[in-house]
């Protein structure tokens, strides 16, 4: 019997030995957890005495504030209360704000990408040309926003040396700007011009969404105009090598463009179209040669006040609009002279001359063939002020822009 009991013993102690490890095992946890917490609450005590000595800057600051206006217990605590809803309000928009943000952030972004992203090095050159370009080749736009013209200057300064003038509309790089005055570089000139006549930034950039034509630049020593799009129709002028034509549209081989205000063809093959802006006028496009007299140099400088504005068809307007013959017709009013509303009968009117012989106020005439259509004011240096079309409107181009039909001298020195 003892040993049937000795069996039945050591049966009980085999089957309580896990309960045991268990039983330990949790004490261990237990005294883990309670170490824990005491730890943590070691912890916040720290902190929060940091916060109450916080707290303590801040009632200061509040008590300040409170001898500032005035001691009003009414006042302190219906401030608590609203400090109270706010700290509820502020805890449940902070845990927003925490998800908000996490799942803004998404994929990698900035520098992440670019080193995740697989180009080669041409690839990246054609995309830093592409960004170039997206401002038709200007890195730090301006657009001239003024009513005639901007005038460019040597120095920074009123009083500075004049080089140049950048008509209404006109595009600029800006180099520098000190807030007053802009280093700026436009076409052939560069120097300093008032920032308060300048747009930048994106509403240069909205700007010259407006204003920016599309350009046919000849590339052959002599391109032939013609009245449509085939090798047998009329020649109607020739145009010089880097003469630059507004386009109306490419039609495969060839390039419908304006020629002042008719709408003509050249071969695509011939010219480089380009999207563009226009640019600055150096001095040397609005001075003029030696021995011309007052009148010719007042004639000129009266025609070139009206740069920019509108041309319209059957218009002498010099603000409002005019045509070639009109623009002409009121420039001469001015100075007495009377003259026809018609550039084929202001052709008859005066001494005929050969380019050659031309001095500021003579006129130059241009045509279909050899029917006169165009007039224009030559105003020295090889340039004519004229009215050319509704979509560039009183301009100045080279006076050999187009083939010359017949020069005439109205004024006589």
């Amino acid at each position: 019997m003892r040993r049937k009991e000795l069996c039945c013993f050591l049966t009980f102690v085999m089957l309580c030995q896990p309960i045991r490890i268990l039983a330990a095992e949790t004490d261990v946890n237990a005294q883990t957890q309670i170490q824990s917490e005491v730890e943590t609450k070691e912890e916040h005590s720290t902190v929060q005495s940091v916060l109450d000595g916080m707290s303590v800057g801040i009632d200061a600051m509040i008590g300040m504030d409170s001898v500032a206006v005035g001691e009003d217990s009414e006042f302190d605590e219906k401030d608590t209360e609203a400090d109270d809803e706010i700290k509820d309000s502020d805890s449940t928009e902070d845990s927003d704000t925490v998800s908000g943000i996490a799942d803004a952030l998404g994929e990698p972004i900035g520098i992440s990408s670019l080193v995740e992203a697989d180009k080669s090095r041409e690839e990246y050159a054609k995309a830093y040309e592409d960004a170039k370009n997206a401002n038709w080749g200007y890195t730090n736009l301006g657009i001239a926003n003024v009513d005639n013209n901007l005038n460019i200057r040597a120095v920074a300064a009123e009083d500075g040396r004049l080089v140049g003038k950048l008509p209404k509309d006109a595009a600029c790089e800006i180099i520098d700007s000190d807030g007053t005055w802009a280093h700026i570089k436009s076409g052939n000139v560069e120097g300093y011009a008032s920032c308060d006549y300048l747009i930048t930034g994106v509403a240069a950039k909205h700007r010259a969404e407006e204003l920016v034509s599309t350009i046919a630049t000849v590339t052959t020593d002599t391109l032939k105009v013609r009245a449509e799009a085939n090798t047998d129709s009329e020649v109607i002028t020739m145009v010089p090598n880097g003469e630059q034509l507004e386009v109306v549209e490419s039609e495969g081989e060839w390039v419908k463009v304006y020629l002042d205000d008719q709408e003509v063809y050249v071969y695509a093959d011939y010219v480089e179209v380009d999207a563009k802006l226009n640019t600055a006028i150096t001095m040397t496009e609005l001075l003029y040669g030696q021995g011309v007299s007052d009148v010719r140099v007042d004639l000129c400088q009266y025609a070139k006040e009206f740069l920019g504005n509108p041309y319209v068809w059957g218009g002498t307007s010099l603000t409002k609009g005019a045509d070639c013959s009109g623009f002409v017709l009121s420039v001469f009013k001015k100075f007495g002279v009377s003259l026809p509303h018609y550039s084929g009968s202001q052709a008859n009117c005066g001494t005929k001359i050969s380019l050659s012989e031309a001095k500021p106020g003579d006129l130059v005439f241009y045509g279909n063939g050899k029917r006169i259509n165009h007039v224009a004011i030559y105003i020295g240096g090889g340039q004519v002020i004229h009215a050319s079309s509704p979509k560039t409107g009183i301009k100045i181009s080279n006076a050999t822009y187009r083939t010359p039909i017949k020069v005439v001298r109205i004024l006589y020195d």
